[in-house]
C-alpha cells in the first residue's frame, strides 16, 4: 500500500511538472509573438508569411487546452489514489486474534498498533504479575484478541488474556485429537479429584482416574506436575476430564505381563507396601498387588498390620500362591524367618513352669508371650481355683509379667495352654483340715441351677444345696423362689468327697422339722384339733400345725359309707382326730 501511495505521488508530481512546463512553453510563444510584432517596421520591406502565423495561433490554444485536460487529470488520479488506499485498509471484528506491537504503557492500559486507524487499549493488569511487576515494554510483539472495536473516534478495547487462552484451547484440542499425553500442574484438591492447570485452561482430573490403584491421600499431588490424557473435550461447555490412569495402565499391565512370566510359589521377591488394610498389606512385586495377610506376617499375635509396616516401606516376601488367570498372588513375610514353633515341645514341656509376658487380655483368658512368635493361653477358668467368675481383665494388665505352668501343647493348631492357678495351693488337697461332716458352715450363694444352689464356702470351694435339702416341709419347685444369688446362708455339711471335689450342704439340717416337734410332745391316741386344708380321692388333709398335716382317710370320715369328701367337710372346716389313729367322727363325739 505504502508503494501504491509512493507511486500515485510520483505520478503526481511528474503531472504537476507537465503542466508547469506547457505554461512556461506557452508564455515563451506569447513573448515571441509580441516581440515579432515590435520588429514589424523595421522588416517592412520584407515580406509576412501568413501561413505559419495562422498555424501558430491554433497551436497555442490547444497548448492551454491540454494543460486543462492535464489539471483534471492530477485531480482524477489523486482521488483514485485515495479511494484505492482506502478499499485496502484491513477490515476487522470483534473477538478477531490479531498481532501487534506495543507502542505506549500508560496507567490506562498498554497501547498496541495492530494495523488499524488507531491503536488499541489492553487493561494494564493483563501485562502486570502477581509481584505488580509490568511484564511488557515498548517495542514488543503481542498477540491480542479485539474486545470491542467502535465505529467512532473511540480506541478498540483488546485483550491479551483472551488470546493466551484462545491459543491454549487450541493447543489442548490439538492433543485431544491427537490422543497424545498433556502435562499440567495440580491447583488443588476438589471434591471427587483434582484441579488441573492446562495452559491458563482449568481441566478436572477425577480422583478414580489419578492411578491404576485407589489413591486415598490426594493432598500429595498439590503442586505437583502430572501427566494425563484428556478423555473428553468441550470447549463450548468448557468442560475438560483428564486421566492419568490410562497412562499407568499401560505402565502397569506391561509390568504385570513381565512379572507373570518371572515368578512361581516360592519365589523370593521384593516390593512394595502400597496400601495398609486391617487385615494386612497390598504389596506391589512389579505391576501386580500381592496381598500380605496380617497372620502371614509375624510368628507373633499381630493385630494390626501398622505395627510392623508402613506405606512405601520396601520388603522382600515369599510367594505362597499365584493364580495367573485372576491375578491374585498371596504373599508371606514370616516364612522367611526361623519358626519357633518347631521347637516348642522340647523347649516348653508339660507340666514346665516359667515366666511370660500379658500380651493382651479378653473377657475368655489372657494371651502370655513366652518367647518372640510363641505365646499361650490361661484360660479364665485357670487363672483361679474360685469357681466364682471374675472378668480377666480385672485380674491381669498388659504388660504384666507373670508365672504360669505349661498345661498343653497343640503343635498343629500352634495353640499353648497354660495355667496360673496351678501354682497356687489346691484348697481341696487340704480341707479335710479345715471341714468336717455336720459341721456348720456361712458362705455366699455363687449360683441357682434347677436342682439346687451352688453356695461358695470359701475361695476355691463351693458346696451344693440340693432343692429337697432347703426346707422341711415346704415344696419348692425352683430354688430362686427362696434364695437369691450373692445372699449369705448358714447350711450343715452333710458329706465330703475330696477326690470329685463336692460337697453337699443342707439348709433345712440347721432347723428341726415341724413333724420331729409334733412327735416330741404327743403320743398316739391323743385327740387333736386341727383344720381341714385340702381334698383328696380317698381322704382329706388336716391342717395340724404350722408345716405339718395329718390324713384322715376317707373310711374314718363317718360310720356312713361315704362316696365324696365333700359331702361330709369343708375347707377350713375344723375337726378333732386322733393322733396316728384314724376315728371316725361319731367315736371322737362320744369320748
Amino acid at each position: 500500500m505504502t508503494n501504491e501511495v509512493t507511486n500515485g505521488t510520483e505520478n503526481l508530481t511528474q503531472s504537476e511538472f507537465s503542466v508547469e512546463e506547457q505554461t512556461e512553453t506557452v508564455n515563451l510563444t506569447e513573448a515571441a509573438e509580441h516581440q515579432q510584432s515590435a520588429d514589424m517596421p523595421v522588416l517592412q520591406n520584407a515580406p509576412i508569411p501568413e501561413e505559419p502565423i495562422l498555424q501558430d495561433m491554433p497551436a497555442s490554444t490547444e497548448d492551454e487546452h491540454s494543460a486543462d485536460e492535464q489539471q483534471n487529470s492530477r485531480e482524477m488520479d489523486f482521488g483514485a489514489i485515495l479511494k484505492e488506499f482506502e478499499q485496502d485498509q484491513t477490515i476487522y471484528h470483534q473477538g478477531e486474534l490479531v498481532e501487534g506491537k506495543v507502542v505506549g504503557i500508560s496507567e490506562r492500559g498498554v497501547l498496541v498498533d495492530f494495523g488499524y486507524k488507531s491503536e488499541g487499549i489492553v487493561p494494564i493488569e493483563e501485562f502486570t504479575s502477581p509481584e505488580g511487576e509490568v511484564e511488557v515494554k515498548r517495542g514488543d510483539p503481542v498477540e491480542v484478541v479485539i474486545r470491542m472495536i467502535h465505529s467512532g473516534d473511540a480506541p478498540p478495547m483488546l485483550s491479551r488474556e483472551d488470546a493466551l487462552s484462545r491459543k491454549s484451547w487450541a493447543e489442548i484440542e490439538r492433543f485431544f485429537n491427537e490422543e497424545l499425553p498433556i502435562t499440567g500442574r495440580v491447583i488443588e484438591k476438589t471434591k471427587g479429584g483434582l484441579r488441573v492447570d492446562l495452559y491458563g485452561v482449568e481441566a478436572f482430573l477425577p480422583g478414580s482416574q489419578i492411578d491404576s490403584r485407589p489413591i486415598r491421600n490426594l493432598d500429595v499431588y498439590r503442586g505437583q506436575d502430572i501427566e494425563a490424557k484428556i478423555i473428553k473435550f468441550s470447549r463450548k461447555r468448557n468442560n475438560i476430564v483428564l486421566s492419568r490412569k490410562v497412562l499407568t495402565d499401560e505402565i502397569v499391565n506391561k509390568q504385570k505381563a513381565e512379572t507373570l512370566g518371572q515368578i512361581e510359589e516360592g519365589y523370593i521377591v521384593e516390593g512394595t507396601i502400597k496400601n495398609l488394610t486391617e487385615y494386612g498389606a497390598f504389596v506391589d512385586i512389579g505391576g501386580i498387588d500381592g496381598l500380605l495377610h496380617v497372620t502371614d506376617m509375624s510368628w507373633n499375635r499381630l493385630l494390626y498390620p501398622n505395627q510392623m509396616f508402613k506405606v512405601n516401606d520396601t520388603v522382600q516376601v515369599k510367594i505362597l500362591k499365584l493364580d495367573r488367570e485372576k491375578e491374585k498372588v498371596a504373599l508371606g513375610y514370616k516364612q522367611l524367618l526361623p519358626d519357633p514353633w518347631s521347637t516348642v515341645t522340647e523347649v516348653y514341656p508339660v507340666n514346665t513352669k516359667l515366666k511370660g509376658k500379658v500380651s493382651s487380655v479378653t473377657d475368655y483368658g489372657a494371651f502370655i508371650e513366652l518367647e518372640p512368635g510363641v505365646e499361650g493361653l490361661v484360660h479364665v477358668s485357670e487363672m483361679s481355683w474360685s469357681k466364682r467368675s471374675k472378668s480377666p481383665k480385672k485380674l491381669l494388665n498388659a504388660g504384666e509379667e507373670i508365672e504360669v505352668q505349661v498345661l498343653g501343647i497343640d503343635t498343629h493348631d500352634r495353640r499353648i495352654s497354660l495355667g496360673m492357678k496351678q501354682l497356687q495351693e489346691n484348697p481341696w488337697e487340704t480341707i479335710a483340715s479345715r471341714y468336717r461332716v455336720g459341721s456348720t458352715i456361712r458362705g455366699r450363694v455363687r449360683n441357682l441351677t434347677d436342682f439346687g444352689a451352688f453356695v461358695e464356702v470359701e475361695e476355691g470351694v463351693d458346696g451344693l444345696v440340693h432343692v429337697s435339702d432347703i426346707s422341711h416341709s415346704k415344696k419348692i419347685k425352683h430354688p430362686k423362689d427362696v434364695l437369691k444369688r450373692d445372699q449369705e446362708v448358714e447350711a450343715v455339711i452333710t458329706n465330703i468327697d475330696t477326690r470329685e471335689r463336692r460337697m453337699s450342704l443342707s439348709i433345712k439340717e440347721l432347723t428341726p422339722s415341724a413333724w420331729e416337734t409334733f412327735i416330741t410332745t404327743h403320743k398316739p391316741g391323743d385327740l387333736v384339733r386341727g383344720q381341714v386344708s385340702r381334698f383328696a380321692g380317698f381322704g382329706v388333709f388336716v391342717q395340724l400345725g404350722e408345716d405339718l398335716e395329718g390324713l384322715c382317710h376317707i373310711s374314718e370320715l363317718s360310720d356312713e359309707r361315704v362316696e365324696r369328701p365333700e359331702d361330709v367337710v369343708a375347707i377350713g372346716q375344723e375337726r378333732y382326730v386322733l393322733e396316728q389313729i384314724a376315728v371316725s367322727e361319731s367315736d371322737v363325739q362320744s369320748q
